[in-house]
């Protein structure tokens, strides 16, 4: 079954006008909406049934009838209340606030990308990570400290992989990379116009094209051949990248040891053939 109530926190902040009652209708009273019909759902939050069913199919849905049954099975799962912390820091937290709320946060982040995570898109991003010539990885800021992660496990592995500091070089990556190769950019927002810029380059050339972002459809995801979602509470302008920054990492953590797996005996071995120890230097 497919999250709902993680993928509407996450779709929450880019709902448009007629979308934005609705989705904190359901995110506020789940299970008061679970038991009501697309009718009557539709007069409650004041939009129309098209409305309704163009939101579920953007959270990845056939239709109301399947995200109602998915809403139905994640309340039936709750065995006790959520727990509400509020994770906002705040001037008279003391040490122990601090410690108790980003532990919490990244805590819920991992749960919440696990939720996210698509077994079918996984195993199509390993298959094309298996087949192409070269790794390309992008990202800025916080995000390039998740591409340069993946950059050093896959390096232990002897693919080749091209992981650039500078953006200028990473553009210059793009225009180099080709159809036998692949692109993994990583972007929380989606918006990143860095990264938009080499996307439409790497587009142009065939290049094969994994996105990581946050769960919503946006231009990056579009151009992309392959998705892989992480989630993080966090606003699209912020402060600090912290939760997302432990959910790109999480997921990263997941195709490498899904990448792993996939031919398990060479790599394994190939892994134990780079271990450093203290007796080489």
């Amino acid at each position: 079954m497919k999250n709902v109530l993680v993928r509407l926190q996450e779709y929450r902040v880019q709902a448009n006008g007629a979308e934005k009652d609705l989705v904190r209708y359901l995110l506020e009273k789940p299970e008061e909406a679970s038991k009501l019909s697309i009718h009557v759902l539709a007069e409650r939050t004041y939009t129309s049934a098209a409305t309704i069913i163009r939101l579920c199919k953007k959270l990845g849905f056939r239709g109301y009838k399947e995200f109602s049954s998915s809403l139905n099975y994640e309340i039936a799962l709750r065995s006790e209340a959520r727990k509400d912390i509020s994770t906002e820091i705040s001037r008279d937290d003391g040490l122990k606030d601090i410690v108790d709320k980003v532990t919490y946060r990244s805590i819920q982040a991992l749960e919440d990308t696990r939720k996210l995570v698509d077994l079918d898109e996984l195993q199509s991003c390993v298959d094309i990570l298996e087949k192409a010539k070269t790794i390309g990885l992008f990202g800025i800021g916080s995000s390039l400290l998740a591409a340069r992660d993946m950059y050093l496990k896959f390096l232990r592995l002897n693919k080749p992989c091209i992981c650039n500091d500078d953006w200028h070089s990473q553009l210059v990556c793009a225009r180099n990379l080709t159809k036998e190769d692949v692109a993994v950019i990583f972007s929380y927002s989606g918006l990143t116009k860095e990264m938009l810029t080499c996307a439409r380059i790497l587009k142009e050339k065939d290049v094969p094209i994994i996105t990581v972002t946050r769960f919503a459809e946006n231009e990056l995801t579009r151009l992309a051949d392959c998705k892989l979602y992480v989630s993080a509470k966090e606003l699209l302008v912020r402060t600090a990248a912290t939760a997302s920054r432990i959910s790109q990492l999480n997921i990263i953590d997941i195709l490498f040891t899904a990448y792993v797996k996939n031919n398990y005996e060479k790599n394994i071995s190939r892994l134990k053939s780079n271990v450093i120890t203290k007796d080489i230097i």
